[in-house]
């Protein structure tokens, strides 16, 4: 690339200066698209393009040797180049760049390994699986925390420790954020917090469903009371949607604390099977307290929130994977918001006048004899599609989504099985 006339009359026109230090320098001509400058020193300096000039420039001169040229002070060089406007662009894009992809890989690859090691995957990894191929557009993928206590300023990733963002599920708009626990363990600080609240509120402004996809330590103790704040603005936003539109929660890593409060708060939780614990506090603290040891799992597991003994939990999946793809599923029988014109309509593949023959076997005519009710839902409802809410939870009593003629059904049914 050759220097601009234009940027050289720039550099002599803002360079009047004469210092003996500098080097007098006359372009001679150019070369398949070269510069080539001499000196009255006898030096010569070739300059590919403006890119790779340090030093010293020259305006253009085709005056005989020995006239007066112009002497630049290589400070003065440095800085018009610098503030060249392709110079700004090209540096610009490369900041850019570094920056997304500090914040693709998160906390780094030696913590992603940790995180597979464990048999869970990483934010991103689970939102590319939540969402249709190529529908997630993320929100604020570069914000960064403005800690400068305990030596954050020294630990800065872009993101801050949380991906937030929309896009599709079978077709219709959800909003959703996934925390990564390789940054920062997933802990909420000041902006982190605000990332939640700014894709709660556009939820709650276009009236879509909202999913969080939960794996954080609690609180930023780093941050202290920015970070309590923060919390306290979620809670908030959770009140403020709860009945507009639907909210849904995924334990998928260990939460504690504030972590677990929101969650609480929303319409349905689902929890990965041993990976996963909800608690408000950790072992290390009961024990501390009460002298009595406890295990994550015995503490807070989806043994024990979605395996019948609190029923915090609406259900637990074995992985990541079969988790997201319950929570696909429950979202396809839910409305958008609590306008019931967003209600899911499929198309009707299954006869309403068809007969059930199969009922005559699966309801006895003893009332004393036993029967699943589930049976006899599944024999009803469309291709026996059914999303059972707390399967493991009060076992007489089934609760769940169906379908009949393509339309979204709640079902209650007492089972005499149990």
């Amino acid at each position: 690339m050759k220097i601009s006339h234009q940027l050289l009359q720039k550099v002599a026109a803002s360079c009047r200066t004469k210092t003996a230090s500098t080097m007098m320098l006359r372009p001679l001509g150019t070369l398949t698209g070269r510069t080539i400058l001499s000196t009255r020193n006898q030096h010569q300096l070739v300059v590919h393009s403006h890119r790779q000039l340090h030093n010293t420039i020259a305006t253009p001169n085709n005056n005989q040797e020995g006239t007066q040229h112009h002497i630049i002070p290589s400070a003065d060089v440095q800085n018009i180049l610098t503030n060249d406007p392709s110079t700004v662009k090209r540096n610009f894009r490369t900041r850019l760049a570094q920056a997304k992809e500090s914040a693709e890989i998160g906390g780094g690859s030696t913590r992603i390994d940790k995180q597979h090691a464990k048999g869970s995957l990483t934010a991103r990894e689970r939102i590319s699986l939540l969402f249709d191929g190529g529908s997630f557009r993320e929100v604020d993928a570069l914000v960064t925390h403005r800690c400068s206590e305990f030596e954050m300023d020294k630990s800065v990733i872009p993101g801050d420790g949380v991906v937030v963002g929309h896009g599709l599920i079978n077709g219709r708009r959800v909003y959703c954020f996934a925390q990564d626990f390789t940054v920062y363990g997933g802990s909420l600080g000041e902006a982190h917090a605000k990332k939640i609240g700014k894709i709660m509120d556009m939820a709650m402004r276009v009236g879509a469903p909202l999913i969080g996809l939960n794996d954080s330590g609690g609180a930023r103790i780093q941050e202290g009371t920015d970070s309590l704040a923060g919390y306290a603005d979620i809670f908030q936003r959770n009140v403020d949607c709860s009945g507009v539109i639907p909210q849904l929660s995924v334990i998928m890593g260990p939460c504690a604390g504030g972590a677990v409060y929101s969650p609480a708060m929303t319409d349905f939780i689902f929890m990965v099977e041993n990976t996963s614990y909800m608690f408000v506090t950790g072992p290390d603290v009961v024990k501390t307290v009460t002298n009595e040891t406890v295990t994550k799992e015995e503490l807070g597991g989806a043994s024990v929130h979605a395996g019948g003994k609190s029923g915090v939990a609406h259900g637990s999946y074995p992985n990541d994977v079969d988790t997201l793809r319950a929570v696909r599923t429950l979202i396809d029988y839910l409305p958008s918001n609590n306008d019931a014109s967003t209600l899911p309509i499929r198309p009707v593949t299954d006869d309403p006048n068809r007969s059930v023959p199969a009922l005559d076997q699966l309801v006895p005519d003893d009332p004393n004899s036993p029967y699943d009710v589930k049976d006899v839902i599944r024999e009803i409802v469309d291709h026996g599609s059914m999303f059972e809410l707390q399967p493991e939870h009060a076992k007489n009593i089934v609760t769940a989504f169906a379908r009949m003629e393509g339309r979204t059904v709640g079902v209650v049914g007492n089972n005499p099985m149990t």
